[in-house]
């Protein structure tokens, strides 16, 4: 091999190292959401409150609904946290580390009623931007996730001003602790953002949905199938109003705040779903894929929903082939939110049981534990032996098993099979299996790295599933 291919290797490698490894912190997070239009917001909201001991929230701003001229509403947000306070020390006895009432309370603020740029300027600083530069200021060595529900003024402001009052290097490296996820351009200042701030982090399908672009996003897929995103594959009365009545809706103070769909179920919840420690997601990999999709980093070429051409890379839109309920397969962005569908959602179910019932009454996730390093290193033609025999569950469950080769976050190129199947893995369905590295005739000849998935459900009411993600490097 030649050193500069081989550096490239191990830098690639010690990168991927340290991105797992960010995975097990505890993430920062920052919502700007125009929560008072369509009940998407509050319903997207309630879900996230169950999931605060899995992400540090330090902001919640209401921004204007439809990124318009329109007033803001963040009492839709206290409540939500009210709610949440009357149901916190229930969730506490099932896992640790919810926040309290008051912290929730004091990350609320509000954005300025001024929809697109009108927001953006000299004199235009409100709560929300200056809650937002602080929380991106505090002395953390971890980055700041910034969640856009609707339009993102509010981080155009506080772009805005940093960059009028701070030197160039003290904007580069403010810029360089965001990390961004939007759900579409909702209003002009998310184009705006991109070209200013090249280097800035920024998950996003392009678009607006008056042309279109909802249809096209990946976000769509979290529950989409039968409004704009019109997709098959996916199992749909896992997000109808009638699973939610059963499984949310019903349950406690909390599942009260969750309201019915007018369009779709949450359209905001894939922006923070990978930020949720299931084992599968790494959120500093966005190509690696997890509950709230997968995203590759290039410059798009321009669609006619585009605001404006695109003029940098960002984490956009890339597609997964998955094999359907309706026994299809199909290839598209959206399959890379709704294969995971019934594993989130009998998650959220779990966790609302949470809300009102003991220990005891409760299913609670399995614990994926692998016998053997989540990087291994194989040959063309060599056998690699998968173990997870020390997964386990707390409440005694029977655990069942999956292993399967997740093809396209991996960078080695394969050929394609009759059967759809590139690798079949021996013993996919037990907890020890085995595969072998086939002989792949495609040029470069089959070198890179492979992405192996076990997941482990358990037999509990919900079934839940964790996973753990193992990266075979061929060389």
């Amino acid at each position: 091999m030649k050193f500069p291919v081989l550096k490239n290797t191990l830098l690639s490698l010690l990168a991927s190292f340290a991105a797992l490894a960010a995975a097990t912190e505890k993430p920062r997070l920052f919502v700007l959401t125009d929560i008072g239009g369509d009940p998407d917001d509050r319903m997207s909201m309630v879900r996230l409150m169950t999931y605060s001991n899995h992400i540090d929230i330090e902001g919640l701003v209401a921004t204007p609904p439809g990124g318009s001229t329109r007033p803001v509403h963040p009492k839709y947000i206290q409540d939500i946290v009210t709610a949440f306070g009357e149901v916190r020390d229930n969730l506490e006895l099932h896992e640790p580390g919810f926040p309290s009432e008051s912290h929730l309370r004091s990350c609320i603020a509000s954005g300025l009623p001024l929809g697109n740029m009108e927001a953006v300027g000299e004199g235009k600083d409100s709560a929300g931007s200056e809650l937002l530069i602080a929380a991106t200021d505090r002395d953390d060595p971890r980055p700041l996730w910034v969640n856009v529900w609707g339009g993102p003024n509010v981080l155009a402001q506080a772009l805005y001003k940093v960059r009028s009052t701070r030197s160039p290097e003290e904007l580069a490296k403010f810029v360089a602790k965001l990390r961004v996820y939007a759900i579409s351009d909702q209003d002009s200042s998310g184009p705006w953002i991109r070209k200013e701030f090249p280097e800035l982090f920024y998950i996003v399908t392009p678009g607006v949905n008056a042309g279109g672009g909802f249809h096209h996003a990946t976000w769509i897929a979290i529950g989409g199938d039968k409004f704009h995103g019109r997709f098959g594959g996916a199992d749909f009365q896992l997000v109808s109003n009638e699973w939610l009545e059963r499984n949310i809706r019903s349950k406690g103070p909390l599942g009260a705040e969750y309201p019915h769909w007018e369009y779709m179920m949450e359209g905001d919840t894939p922006s923070f779903l990978n930020l949720v420690n299931n084992g599968l997601s790494v959120p500093e990999r966005p190509d690696w894929g997890g509950w709230g999709g997968r995203y590759e980093l290039y410059t798009p070429r321009t669609e006619k929903w585009f605001l404006e051409p695109e003029t940098r890379p960002i984490w956009t839109n890339v597609q997964d082939e998955v094999l359907g309920n309706d026994g299809e397969w199909h290839t598209t962005n959206h399959a890379t939110i709704w294969r995971w569908r019934e594993a989130y959602q009998n998650d959220f179910a779990a966790r609302m049981d949470w809300t009102i019932k003991s220990y005891d009454e409760a299913n609670h996730p399995p614990v994926a534990k692998l016998d053997h390093p989540a990087y291994l290193k194989a040959k063309q033609g060599e056998r690699v032996d998968l173990s997870a025999l020390a997964s386990s569950d707390p409440d005694g469950d029977a655990l069942s098993f999956h292993w399967f080769c997740y093809e396209e976050p991996g960078t080695r190129r394969m050929s394609n099979s009759r059967s759809g199947n590139k690798h079949d893995i021996v013993g996919f369905d037990q907890a020890q299996a085995h595969l072998t590295v086939k002989t792949s005739r495609v040029m470069p000849p089959g070198t890179g790295t492979m992405h192996i998935i076990l997941a482990v459900t358990d037999h509990g009411t919900p079934r839940l599933t964790r996973y753990q993600r193992v990266i075979i490097d061929v060389e």
